[in-house]
Order: structure tokens, then sequence, then C-alpha cells
């Protein structure tokens, strides 16, 4: 199936590893023109060296900046330009108590995680309304609607998240332009590593994978992780020209973990 790639601009945040790269490398293998982002000249590099090694097909251009911050999202879009198709997947969390979270840490994480789909939106979102043509996908979370019990805050910002896509979505009526979110559940990357690991130190990785979907994320039907090539798969055809009919929509990822018939 073409996913309809060839000659589209595609901007993934934070796409010098996990999620972001994962997404990358497979749009580049669609033909697309992928831009890779991230905060510093040195790890934009770092990433498009090794994509290429991976892809060696790949189109490939660099935009370094920070969209967490109003200054980095600036500098982003003044490096980047326009683009057909959007990937807000910049996001921060950690494992915290919600009695132990101070207000500047939960400022850290809207400002992060939402603001920076905010800002990126109000600058984009219009440009493609304008030529009737583009996507939009906010990398949201299943801890959007079934909150993480290791991380209240994190699971705050994926909430607000889908309502701004969805509200963002009611801005596109009759038009070619879509919005939309995927819920993807806990994904084997290095920071969903780290976090493992920080809540199980000292166990062996496997087992503590293991532990960690079992304790804190029983309700999965999959049992497992999630691999970063399988979610980077389903957005990359939510993000294509075969996906018109889809828009304003809070799409599950989550391996069935979310046990609810809507």
């Amino acid at each position: 199936m073409d996913l309809g790639y060839r000659g589209r601009r595609c901007l993934i945040t934070a796409s010098t590893g996990g999620l972001g790269f994962a997404i990358a490398k497979a749009m580049a293998r669609e033909g697309a023109t992928v831009v890779i982002n991230g905060r510093s000249k040195e790890s934009v590099a770092k990433a498009v060296e090794r994509l290429r090694a991976e892809v060696p097909e790949a189109l490939l251009e660099q935009a370094v900046g920070n969209s967490g911050t109003k200054e980095g999202c600036d500098e982003l879009v003044a490096n980047c330009g326009d683009v057909d198709v959007l990937i807000v997947n910049l996001g921060i969390y950690e494992a915290i108590d919600i009695y132990q979270a101070g207000d500047d840490r939960w400022y850290e994480l809207i400002e992060v995680n939402v603001m920076s789909g905010v800002r990126l939106a109000r600058y984009y979102l219009p440009k493609m309304l304008a030529r009737n043509s583009g996507r939009v996908v906010f990398m949201a979370s299943e801890s959007g609607i079934n909150p993480a019990p290791e991380m209240p805050a994190y699971s705050a910002t994926k909430t607000m998240q889908l309502s701004l896509a969805r509200n963002l979505a009611e801005t596109t009526k009759g038009t070619a332009v879509t919005v939309n979110s995927v819920l993807p559940g806990p994904c084997s990357t290095e920071g969903v590593a780290a976090l493992i690991a920080g809540l199980y130190p000292g166990v062996p990785t496997p087992e503590a994978e293991r532990r960690f979907v079992a304790e804190n994320r029983p309700t999965s039907l999959i049992q497992r992780l999630s691999k970063p090539e399988e979610v980077a798969d389903f957005v990359t055809f939510l993000g294509s020209t075969r996906t018109g009919i889809v828009n304003g929509a809070a799409l599950r990822i989550d391996g069935g973990l979310i046990r609810t018939v809507m």
C-alpha cells in the first residue's frame, strides 16, 4: 500500500531517540522528507547519521529547537519551515508521588507536554488549513484515560493533550486536514527503561519489565511492553494520505490495557 509520503515534509519533535526516532525511521522508509528535531546540533546530527545508516535512501533535514519552551519553539519553526505532517512527540515523565510534586514540577510538565503542542499547532495548523492539506498527530498516552499510579502529573498532562487535540480537530471541519491523538501503552524505549530501572533497582531488565506490567499495568492484554516500531508503524499510517476520514479521534494502541468498550 502506498501511503502517499513522497514529496511530503514531516516534522517529528524530539526525534533523536525513542519513539520519535522510530517514527522518523518509519516515515523515511515511506519516502517522506523527514525533519529530525532535538535540543542540540550534536544530538540531531548524531540521529541523522544513525538514521542514514539504517535507511540509506532516507531524505533527511535537521531542525534544532526545544519545543518545550517558547524560545525553543520559535527557534524550531524558524529552522524547520512549513510541513505537511506534524507529529507532536516531545514529552517528559517521572515517577513521583502526587503529594511530593511541587508547583514548579507541575508547571514544567504542563509547559513541555501541553504547551509545546499548543504553540506548534498555533503555528502549523493555520497553514495547513489555508492550503487544505495536512496531518497533525499528538503522541498522548493511555495514562490520559487510565491515570498511571506512579505518574500522576504526567497522566494529567496527557488528559489535557487529548482535549487539546479534539478542540483543534473541531477547527478543521469541512477540510482535508486532520488532527488526531494516539494513546500508546508503555513502550520499550530508553526513557521507559530508565523509569522501570528506578522503580525496581537492582532487578534484571526482563524481570523488571515483567513486574512493571504485572504490578502497574495489570489489565494489559499483551502483558508486555510495546515495541517502538509497532507504535511507529501505526502513527505512520495515521499521518498518511490514506486516513482522511479519521479526524478528532483518540486512538488506543495500548495493548488492550484500558478496560472500556469505547
